[in-house]
């Protein structure tokens, strides 16, 4: 038994096949105690009547409040533990649910689809922006991760409502939630699967996105793993000392000299920043 989350903004030309597609997975399935609920984000479309019509469960926000919100919402709906999540927009290949699932029943805690083909690709600028997060959360969780922010991917709903505060309402839920698993240790398994071509236009809004998905990175980081933010600037106050100290040697400016002290000296103090970091958050941690 599972429950299909699929939270959808605008999405009338493609909700139709989207749940179409689901039914038929649970048909091939052969379970009747799974389900399909459609979290309308505040749809000024025909989105809702086209879900009701296609026999989905809708669950309706008055007004746009973001894509983790709506996936939140949905997971609390859902009657069964095993939740999937995938986009209304055509993109996730439903068909590969079996084979996450699956995987899922082996023991791991979440499943994810690893995207690939050309659209996914789309753009060079979208390429090296997707690489830039990639390397801040592979920083972050200290291992390889495939892909940072699959929509597609199967995991507990007992497990991931335990992580509910530290979860991101918007765009970056699904970043949020790929550093809470890896950050706490928790099994998650990678599948590769084919990137669709999108129906109807991206609701993404790629600065601002990606600024908010920026920022969670660093508030997981504090959260988890203190030391690390105060590693990089230490590391970066030794860079410029050195480049300070060597420009002093070679031009005996003395202003150089003493900013290169200054952040050798900074450096050590951003360092022990980040062990009393560690020291705190396990005393936290022990008085819960």
């Amino acid at each position: 038994m599972f429950s299909i989350i699929i939270p959808a903004f605008n999405e009338e030309d493609a909700i139709d096949s989207t749940i179409k597609q689901c039914k038929a997975i649970i048909e091939k399935c052969g379970d009747t105690q799974s389900e399909v609920i459609i979290v309308d984000d505040g749809s000024n479309d025909n989105t809702i009547e086209n879900a009701k019509i296609a026999g989905a469960q809708v669950i309706r926000h008055p007004h746009n409040i973001g894509y983790g919100r709506s996936l939140k919402d949905g997971i609390m709906a859902a009657k069964n533990d095993i939740i999937i999540i995938t986009d209304a927009d055509g993109t996730y290949p439903i068909e590969s649910i079996p084979e996450l699932l699956s995987e899922y029943s082996k023991g791991f805690d979440m499943v994810v689809g690893t995207r690939s083909g050309k659209h996914y690709r789309e753009s060079l600028f979208k390429t090296i922006h997707r690489r830039i997060l990639k390397f801040l959360v592979e920083f972050t969780a200290g291992r390889k991760i495939p892909d940072i922010n699959s929509g597609l991917r199967i995991f507990s709903k007992k497990t991931v409502t335990s992580y509910f505060n530290t979860l991101c309402d918007t765009f970056s839920f699904t970043t949020s939630l790929t550093l809470a698993y890896m950050m706490t240790g928790k099994f998650v398994k990678y599948i590769p699967i084919q990137y669709n071509k999108r129906i109807g236009k991206t609701k993404v809004r790629l600065f601002a996105d990606s600024m908010r998905t920026l920022q969670f990175i660093v508030e997981a980081i504090l959260y988890y793993n203190p030391i690390k933010i105060f590693l990089v600037f230490s590391m970066l106050l030794i860079f410029f000392a050195i480049i300070s100290l060597t420009i002093a040697y070679f031009t005996f400016i003395k202003i150089t000299y003493i900013f290169g002290i200054a952040c050798l000296i900074a450096s050590i103090f951003m360092f022990g920043m980040g062990l009393l970091s560690v020291q705190l958050k396990q005393i936290i941690n022990r008085d819960k």
